[in-house]
């Protein structure tokens, strides 16, 4: 288990039953960079992953 999968594992937790719509998590993501710009790069990282992830592999 990586370090990064106890919040995983918490937001699961705390928050796995409710739905949200991506237009929420975009703005929680540009929230969280606001507030912490130090994370920009892998938060924008973390957003093109999830957007892309139905395109073709892109090997």
């Amino acid at each position: 288990m990586y370090y990064t999968d106890r919040g995983i594992e918490e937001l699961e937790a705390r928050r796995g039953e409710e739905q949200v719509s991506l237009s929420w998590v975009a703005e929680q993501l540009r929230t969280f960079t606001d507030v912490h710009p130090e994370f920009e790069i892998p938060v924008d990282r973390l957003a093109t992953w999830l957007a892309r992830l139905d395109d073709e592999d892109e090997e």
